[in-house]
């Protein structure tokens, strides 16, 4: 068999203003344990990765080396990297650090629903194009607003779908296009598919995620994610 050569970046530098806490929004605890450590554990377990590397904020480095990968013993964690800025400034922080890596899995941490099935899915998507990019059809009808607040335009709700995380990419491509953009200006920039669209022109492959595997932004959120732990 040959060998597993993807790595698992992991998102854990963000502030988490809208959760109106003084803790981030990936360390707040949820069963028991830091929501971080649910997506940690998942990549942890899985075949299909050799190793993680967790980006988080300078001042918590240490933290999360004694309280998140020692205490729960995280031991595929090869690095933890201080992240930037932006967002997309810790993703490049995590990609400069990847070595001997096939596929890249750029990943939120305070989504802690992922599962490995999620992950197969989105490894054989990537494999097609070099790309591909985890969501779930839009429940809801989608209105388009002009500078004005009117509503412009409605999408075709059939393809309209909620994208997610992880975003896989074959190393090499999203590493070279993180590194062209960035002599550019970013402004807009929102996920890493629009950085491999950008600079690569790539066609980015759709793989089914779930309804379950919600990003932890909001107090409500927090709450439906203690159901859902209730319930699976």
């Amino acid at each position: 068999m040959k060998e597993c050569r993807n790595t698992a970046i992991v998102l854990a530098a963000g502030q988490g203003k809208r959760m109106h806490s003084k803790i981030q929004k990936q360390f707040i605890e949820l069963g028991g344990m830091p929501v971080l450590c649910y997506s940690l554990r998942c990549f942890q377990e899985s075949p299909l990765i050799r190793n993680i590397i967790l980006v988080t904020g300078e001042e918590h480095i240490d933290w999360c080396k004694e309280e998140i990968v020692k205490k729960y013993g995280f031991t595929k964690v090869s690095a933890v990297v201080s992240g930037g800025k932006e967002r997309y400034d810790s993703v490049y922080e995590g990609l400069s650090v990847c070595r001997d890596t096939d596929y890249v899995l750029i990943h939120d941490g305070a989504r802690p629903f992922i599962d490995n099935a999620i992950i197969e899915r989105g490894l054989a998507a990537a494999a097609e194009t070099g790309a591909s990019v985890v969501g779930m059809p839009s429940k809801d009808t989608v209105k388009i607003a002009d500078d004005e607040g009117n509503v412009k335009e409605t999408p075709d709700r059939s393809n309209v779908w909620i994208v997610q995380t992880p975003q896989i990419f074959r190393y090499s491509l999203i590493y070279d296009a993180y590194t062209s953009i960035r002599e550019k200006n970013m402004t807009g920039i929102t996920d890493d598919a629009m950085v491999a669209e950008h600079e690569t022109g790539v066609k980015i492959r759709f793989s089914e995620g779930s309804y379950r595997n919600i990003k932890i932004t909001t107090p409500e959120d927090l709450a439906v994610a203690e159901a859902f732990l209730k319930l699976f």
